[in-house]
Order: C-alpha cells, then structure tokens, then sequence
C-alpha cells in the first residue's frame, strides 16, 4: 500500500474527501505538523497506528528505544536541541505509565512534547482490560494537556490542539490516548488544518506597558542592578535581546541550570551560575543587590535557599510569560507578563546605557576568592586521583565550547554546569526541576537527532547510566553519533556528599558496584576505553571526540571529592560554602 498524498504543501488540503483511517490520520497530522522523528516503543493497543507507520517510512523516522522511559526522554533532548516539538508513541498499559517520569521531567522543564498512546477499544474501558489503564487520570497532574479519543473523527482537530498547546505559551508536554477502535476507524479525510487560536487559552499574556515602564524606571535608578536568567530566555528564542538589554545597562548576569547558554561563558557580563551549587558571588550578592531583575526564571528553591532570607532589601522585577510563576515564590515589585522576545525590546528601549563597574567588579572579587580555595584545585588538581572538573576543563580545550554537553544528574551534573563552556545557545542539556537520574543517556540521543550536525557528549555518573544502560541498544541499531562520557566516581556521589556533610558519613547505601562499561558497550558493537591516569586523559578524550561513531568513555575520578561552593539545605543564598 502506497502513502496517501493527502496535502500538497502545507497550507493546501484537498477538496475531496478521502477515506482513510485513524491510524493514517494520527501520522498525516505528524507530517502536517513538520514532525520527521518519532521516538517509541510498539505494542498491542497501537498496533494500527505503527501497521500504518509501515507506510510512512520515507516521511517518518520511528527510533526504536528499549524502554518507553528512553522515549520521551529522547523527545526532550530532541525539543531542547531542535527547538521544535519532541514526539512519541507508546502502547497502552505499561507502555504508558513508562512515559510518566518523563512527563513530569518535562512538565516542570517546560519542554514541548506530543505524545500518543494506544488504549483498549472503548467499549472495554472500565473493565480492567489486558493492558488498560486510566492514563488520563494518572497523567493529568503532569501535562499541560491530555485527552482521549475513542471516535476516530477527533483526531484531526485534536492532534492539532496538541501540538498548539504544548509549543505556545510556556511549552509542555501534551498526551493523546487513542482507543484501538478509533486507530482502526474509516473516516473522511479533508485535509489537516494547523490550530492557531483556542478560546479560553492565551499563550501569551498581553503586555502591560506600565510595567515595563515601571521596571524600566527602577533600571535605571539602581546601583546595584543584577540579573538572574533561565531557560525562559532560550524557549522564547529571545538570546539576541537578552544579550542587547544587559549590554546596554552594563547589568551583571548570573543563570540557572537551564538558563545555561542562554549567554555565552565568555560574555563579559557573565557572572555565573546561582544556586545551591552555584558561584559564590552570584550567591551572595543576591542579597546586596538593589534591583533583582529576573527573566523567565521560577525561583526555584534551589535557586533561592531560605525564601525568608532571600534578596530582602531588593526590589524585584520579574519577566514571565506564565502569570502563575509572577508572586509564587517571590514578592515581586513590577510584574512584566509577556514572552521576553517582545517585553525585552520594550525594556531596553527604556532603560538608560550604563557601565556598572564598580558593582561588576565586586562580582570579579567574588570569583577570584572562589578560584583561590575551590576551583583551582577542582580544575588543576595537584593529588594523582583524577577530578571530574579537569575532566570538563579539557573538554573544553578540545570541543572549543561549540558540543552540545547532555548531563545525567548528580554531581557530575553540578560540575558539568560549573565548568563547561558554551558559545551558542541550546547546548545545555539536563534534566532540571525534577532531577531524574537516568535521563542523560537516552536525551543524548535525542539531542543528536535534534542537532545532527553538531557534536553531542553526554556526560553521566556510574549510577545515573545504569538506569537506561539499555538505550545503548538504541545507538546501535540507529548510529546515533553520541559520545559518552562515564565519569565514575565508584558512588553515588550526590548522596554520598550529603551523607559526609550531614549524616556523620554514614553512608547508607550509596557504594554501587558497576559492571564493565567498555565490555557492556562492546556487547553493543560500541567502541569504548577506560582511563585513570592523568597523561592519558587528554588523549583518551580526542580519540572519543574524533571518532566518526558513538564511543564510550569512562573516567575513573576520585571516590570522595565533593561539589562546592554549597548552599546546605534550609540556608540562605549569602550561606554558601567555599570548603
């Protein structure tokens, strides 16, 4: 059976009718919609939508995973590299509550993702049917939006919902169970008509330009001005204003873990990462500052600390397109709703062109303090045990600050956002509000078939990797180029910090014992070496960037070096520890 070429281009559907079914409907919405890869898993309740997907081969790419887990993170490293929408298909049952730790990744993340999942034929809904389960209600609290469909002339106007929804506004995850009856159901095909407007939802919130003129206003009396940015700045394509608001105002910066690359390292104005393990000037001087501008941030409590303690003597402006996000957390002093590629322009147009020096060199003592007691040593370490910075560090050297780096979570994370250089925007990524360890193998590939042009290393703990250490099967059946970079410190690192610091070192289940992970990655036809010295570092890594293929590489780094600055738990931001 040969595809239907049911639309010309994308703005011209046909005039006649043609009967086609569900299945046909769900895939000519995907191509509709500029979808070109799909990352899933098949199974019983969707066996007609990938019966279907046997035809679609030239248009569709379907990635096989080994875990449906593996899938949607896959689509999040995909959206996060691509920009576009992340896609997914799952069976009912099992199938679908795998994506669930993935959904709620991408719920908090703001990553825009589409995924559909197979369901019982309707009239079995309710009955406890093999592999049914209520996938709407386990999923509600983290979507943007579900639905089901159980009659298969929904699926045009819905999927376009979907696909509307989870890229405008702040973006989400959207998922569209679909009974099996409505995959397998004929209909009269008119075409595909994209969604532009749905009543009652307002992606972007209307701009205020009192506020903008208010926050504008208190710009340019500070003195002490400072800008904390996230990942807002990178899903509203908005780097180029961003960079030409704080240029302007001569406005110190400092990011959150998503915000990384938002900016450039290098960019002068650069003043670091905030956080529990952020840079100590950025940290401290949060409660100095007049004037906290934050752009398209949460205030997350890794971020803030102690709320009671936070930025008190600041007056707060806070740049948002989600309503909801503006007085969560923090008291703000001007709301600016909007998406920050049109606020910003507003703003800079406003505000007064200014060199802070005195208060950006305050920044640069900060650091200089920070280099002498925990960077250097982090970076140029004097001991013979390797430590997971100088591993960055020559990363860096060799990649020039242009690799997309895609971090699993735990210390080698912190480290990795420390220390890892980035030139160009959406380079940075990691699983963030909701720190799910073993998101860093499968994203990487995901990352990869979003960027494909660019060099992808995914940088991962020994413990995060055997989480989805299947996915290696993924890589090599696709080719997906991704080096991996294991950095095993023989632990569960993060919790084994917390567990020294404040638990006496009782170290309570955090030894993790690893098999071989170049033999692991042998068994996968990828290539792979291990290394524990220090002269064979440098050229381990170039021979991991320089191969053509995937390839593993593990580092044995030291067993108790700890991540710091810290800001300890239930602390304020101006709390942080140096050592």
């Amino acid at each position: 059976m040969e595809t239907l070429e049911i639309i010309k281009d994308k703005e011209t559907a046909i005039k006649e009718p043609v009967s086609i079914s569900g299945s046909q409907a769900v895939l000519e919405a995907f191509i509709a919609e500029g979808v070109h890869t799909v990352f899933g898993y098949p199974g019983g309740a969707i066996m007609p939508i990938y019966d279907a997907l046997y035809d679609y081969n030239d248009k569709l790419k379907h990635i096989l995973v080994r875990h449906e887990q593996g899938a949607i993170h896959a689509a999040q490293g995909f959206a996060r590299t691509s920009g576009k929408v992340g896609a997914v298909f799952a069976t009912s049952g099992p199938g679908a509550t795998n994506l669930v730790t993935g959904l709620a990744d991408a719920m908090i993340d703001s990553t825009p993702i589409v995924c559909v999942t197979g369901q019982v034929f309707a009239h079995l809904l309710g009955t406890d049917a093999f592999q049914e389960t209520d996938v709407i209600n386990i999923t509600t609290p983290v979507t943007k939006w579900n639905y089901q469909i159980t009659d298969a002339t929904e699926i045009p106007h819905v999927l376009a919902k979907a696909f509307y929804i989870a890229r405008t506004g702040r973006p989400g995850p959207v998922l569209i169970d679909i009974t099996k009856n409505a995959q397998i159901q004929k209909i009269d095909y008119e075409g595909y008509k994209k969604c532009e407007h749905i009543r009652s939802y307002r992606p972007k919130p209307i701009v205020r330009k009192e506020y903008v003129e208010e926050a504008a206003k208190l710009i340019n009396e500070a003195k002490k001005p400072f800008v904390i940015f996230g990942q807002g700045v990178i899903l509203g394509k908005a780097e180029r204003e961003f960079k030409a608001f704080i240029e302007k105002g001569g406005l110190p910066a400092a990011w959150t873990v998503l915000g990384l690359s938002a900016l450039p390292t290098d960019h002068p104005l650069n003043v670091g990462m905030l956080g529990m393990h952020g840079n100590y000037g950025p940290n401290v001087l949060t409660n100095e500052c007049d004037v906290l501008i934050a752009i398209g941030m949460r205030f997350d409590d890794r971020v803030t600390g102690r709320l009671d303690k936070y930025a008190k003597q600041a007056k707060i402006i806070h740049l948002d397109i989600d309503p909801a996000e503006i007085d969560k957390n923090v008291k703000t002093a001007v709301p600016v709703w909007g998406d920050c590629k049109e606020t910003l322009p507003l703003l800079t147009k406003l505000i007064d062109k200014k060199e802070h020096t005195d208060w950006l060199n305050k920044f640069h003592e900060f650091t200089k303090k920070e280099t002498e007691i925990v960077i250097n040593d982090e970076l140029h370490p004097t001991g013979e045990q390797l430590t997971m910075g100088e591993v960055i560090q020559l990363l860096n050297e060799l990649t020039n600050g242009d690799a997309v780096i895609v971090t699993d979570v735990g210390q080698h994370q912190m480290v990795a956002c420390r220390y890892a250089k980035f030139n160009q925007s959406k380079s940075n990524i990691t699983s963030g509000g909701l720190g799910t360890m073993g998101f860093g193998l499968p994203a990487a590939i995901g990352a990869k078939y979003g960027a494909p042009e660019r060099t992808v290393v995914a940088i991962i703990g020994d413990g995060g990797f055997q989480m989805t250490i299947q996915e290696l099967g993924t890589i090599m059946q696709f080719g997906a180029a991704v080096k991996i970079l294991i950095l095993n410190n023989q632990f569960l690192g993060m919790v084994r910090q917390w567990q020294e610091l404040f638990n006496d070192k009782r170290y309570s289940f955090v030894d993790i014992q690893s098999p071989d992970f170049v033999q692991v990655a042998k068994g996968y036809h990828i290539a792979g070496s291990k290394v524990s010295k220090r002269e064979e570092l440098k050229t381990a890594l170039a021979t991991m960037l320089d191969h053509k293929e995937s390839y593993l590489l593990e580092v044995m780094v030291s067993k108790e070096n700890n991540v710091f600055p810290m800001v300890p738990q239930g602390c304020s931001v101006s709390e942080i520890r140096l050592q």
